[in-house]
């Protein structure tokens, strides 16, 4: 999973000309949809400001930025709406992809004096935002037989094919992830992942700011619910093919691939670094309470063209209607700022 994903040369997300966002792509994310879920975001950001005191200067983090549709929107949206807080904002653009970077660089071009192409320094205040981007973290795959725990390992068969083969676990971290979020395999054959990599990205970002909020988006669920459930029995490893499931041995770097985030983890990682839960749920009520609403009558109302206003509608419904796409995700809010 990592090969195909992040192989520099020929990885998923870091190829070269590859088309993976928008119809033409595999997926489609929130922002890319709609400037709707950045400019309510961005709402959201300018509040957490007031809550900071309005610090001269703040900082916004964004992992795993992909092509800037998220940046472009907040930053157009603070500077439009909140003028006080876009002037004190310096926007970091943490993003691996080559190919990506160079395409947000372009799209955040009219904000090149406070955008930045760069690993994050420590600083005194800031937000640190991410949206789908711990579900594409590579993942370990264990498999429950005969009551032992082992790991499901990738390797060629004789007719030059993938497929899996079970082996010894590669690390004692598999079996104690389950001893951390207090619930276990049980039934035999039952398979899961575990995202190890999420524990490492947790301890630099926690470290990043003196005062932070961690905002992550993303589709997972509680680990009773992840490894408890009958219907996860083959765990929860796809991949996405122009909008279409498909097997995850095929078309290795040309197909995105993707698992279900495991919050309990999250969130005890969080707590472990000394970060506080102070806001998960779903991310229709989420938007509802940041103003997604009152932003799409803001929007509407500078819009001149009916067609456009009915796309902004069409494309608010979609994110708050519990039928809609957002509520698959949920957002997590966490901070080391006592209350």
């Amino acid at each position: 999973m990592g090969a195909a994903l992040y192989d520099p040369q020929h990885g998923y997300y870091c190829r070269q000309g590859a088309e993976r966002w928008g119809r033409a792509g595999d997926y489609r994310t929130s922002p890319e949809r709609s400037s709707l879920f950045a400019a309510t975001f961005a709402r959201y950001f300018a509040n957490l400001y007031e809550q900071l005191d309005k610090p001269h200067r703040w900082t916004i983090v964004e992992m795993g930025a992909g092509a800037g549709y998220f940046a472009e929107g907040v930053l157009t949206t603070l500077q439009h709406q909140f003028p006080e807080t876009f002037a004190a904002t310096k926007y970091i653009v943490d993003e691996l992809s080559p190919a990506s970077v160079e395409i947000a660089r372009n799209r955040l071009a009219p904000f090149h004096d406070r955008v930045e192409f760069s690993d994050p320094n420590p600083a005194e205040t800031g937000i640190v935002f991410s949206n789908e981007l711990l579900d594409a973290f590579p993942v370990h795959r264990v498999i429950l037989k005969d009551g032992e725990l082992r790991e499901l390992y990738v390797w060629v068969n004789d007719s030059n094919e993938f497929e899996w083969t079970d082996g010894a676990l590669s690390t004692t971290q598999l079996s104690d992830y389950f001893d951390y979020v207090d619930v276990h395999l049980t039934q035999n054959g039952q398979i899961a992942e575990v995202n190890l990599e999420v524990r490492d990205w947790l301890a630099r970002v926690a470290t990043l700011f003196d005062r932070v909020y961690l905002i992550t988006v993303d589709y997972g669920d509680e680990a009773a619910n992840l490894f408890g459930s009958q219907g996860r029995r083959e765990g929860t490893l796809r991949a996405f093919h122009r909008h279409q499931f498909a097997n995850v041995f095929e078309n290795p770097g040309e197909q995105d691939i993707t698992t279900t985030v495991d919050w309990t983890y999250v969130k005890r990682l969080g707590e472990a670094e000394g970060l506080n839960t102070v806001n998960f749920e779903r991310l229709d009520q989420f938007l509802l309470g940041a103003g997604i609403l009152e932003q799409l009558e803001l929007i509407s109302a500078q819009t001149s063209l009916e067609s456009d206003r009915a796309t902004f509608r069409t494309n608010a419904r979609e994110m708050i209607l519990p039928t809609g796409m957002a509520a698959s995700f949920q957002v997590l809010v966490q901070t080391n700022i006592n209350p």
